[in-house]
């Protein structure tokens, strides 16, 4: 295993997950697992829109392409970790982080700007599964959950990058740079209000 870390200056995220968090976590890991499996669906799913949406912006076709498969082989991956432990999915639960950052992607705006808006959002998304998969990887006393928390955080940080690259394909990276501020703000302004739930990976 690398020594590869996602730091605040990749992640940007300007408030951290509070630690005691993992150690609630660790607890409810059949929670955290059913609901990591459905942010898994959900981010393939919302690749597909993207697609749907944009399908004359021929990159981000390609990119959300591979983004879909690669979130798709994530969610049976989680799925084999939950039989692996003897858990059943279970019921999906709504994601009130995402909703309450997906209410700051812009409508009846410019069609580059809703799609920078859904990159940068989508963005934001990864960038907090990725920082809350670093803190399992470095706490939880299940070595194998370790090494499969790592893996994933690795590739999180990588989607990241990538939303964020791609928002610079189709506007100026002054705009992005200016719009990601923005919703980093509002980002952490969300997490310090959301109720705090140990059994949900945001």
């Amino acid at each position: 295993m690398s020594d590869f870390q996602p730091t605040k200056t990749i992640l940007r995220l300007e408030l951290p997950t509070d630690p005691r968090w993992v150690n609630i976590a660790e607890k409810n890991i059949e929670e955290i697992l059913v609901d990591h499996a459905y942010c898994e669906q959900k981010a393939a799913t919302s690749g597909i829109s993207l697609i749907v949406k944009y399908p004359d912006k021929t990159r981000l076709v390609e990119e959300m392409t591979e983004l879909v498969a690669e979130e798709w082989s994530h969610f049976e991956r989680v799925l084999a970790e939950l039989k692996k432990r003897g858990f059943a999915l279970g019921r999906n639960r709504p994601d009130e982080y995402v909703v309450e950052l997906s209410k700051h992607i812009r409508k009846g705006d410019k069609r580059e700007r809703q799609l920078m808006d859904h990159l940068l959002v989508n963005a934001l998304i990864e960038a907090r599964s990725c920082e809350r998969f670093k803190l399992l990887w470095k706490n939880l006393q299940d070595e194998d959950l370790q090494k499969f928390y790592y893996e994933l955080m690795v590739s999180e940080a990588g989607h990241y990058v990538s939303f964020v690259k791609l928002a610079k394909e189709y506007m100026p990276v002054e705009v992005v740079d200016a719009r990601l501020k923005e919703l980093l703000a509002i980002e952490a302004n969300i997490i310090a209000n959301l109720e705090h739930r140990p059994d949900r990976i945001h």
